[in-house]
């Protein structure tokens, strides 16, 4: 299914669950630096986005966390209970069968396509207790980037059956 179409079922789906949300378009980007001039001006934090599987227990999680946190695998894995040489990115083709959106668009809104919750969100705890106006994510396609307020993301989560596993890096 196209990205254009996902990504109107999934605004379809957040105005059912009165979820207000700002959407702003861009050129298609891979990463956080060039979708910045773009987003910059934007009231809120900016999110990267992790699609991370466990090599042996086949288990799959989907990390987002503010845009400019440094991240450790080491650090994620002791904390979701891994081994930390068993922690590595997920290849796209697994992005592609679990979440339906390829390489630069896994994120907490890409969740609403994994109908069998076979990924694990889990969330930087400055994302919905950092006092942030609105939190940044693809809308199923990186040519856009949509934001929503912290409880809101939390809603929309607890109504896709992901609750989120929510660490602390600070």
């Amino acid at each position: 299914m196209a990205s254009v179409d996902l990504r109107k079922q999934l605004e379809d789906f957040l105005t059912t669950l009165n979820i207000d949300t700002i959407c702003i378009d861009h050129p298609e980007v891979f990463t956080v630096e060039e979708m910045m001039p773009h987003v910059s001006h934007l009231s809120g934090i900016i999110t990267k986005n992790l699609f991370l599987k466990d090599k042996k227990k086949k288990s799959l999680w989907l990390l987002s966390a503010r845009h400019d946190r440094q991240l450790n695998l080491g650090e994620v894995a002791k904390h979701l209970g891994v081994s930390a040489g068993n922690l590595r990115f997920a290849e796209e083709s697994l992005m592609l069968e679990k979440l339906k959106v390829g390489q630069g668009c896994a994120t907490a809104l890409s969740l609403f396509c994994d109908q069998h919750q076979s990924v694990t969100m889990v969330l930087d705890a400055d994302l919905t207790t950092g006092g942030h106006d609105r939190v940044y994510f693809h809308p199923m396609t990186n040519s856009a980037t949509m934001g929503l307020k912290p409880e809101d993301l939390l809603k929309f989560l607890k109504e896709i059956n992901h609750e989120p596993i929510i660490l602390n890096f600070d």
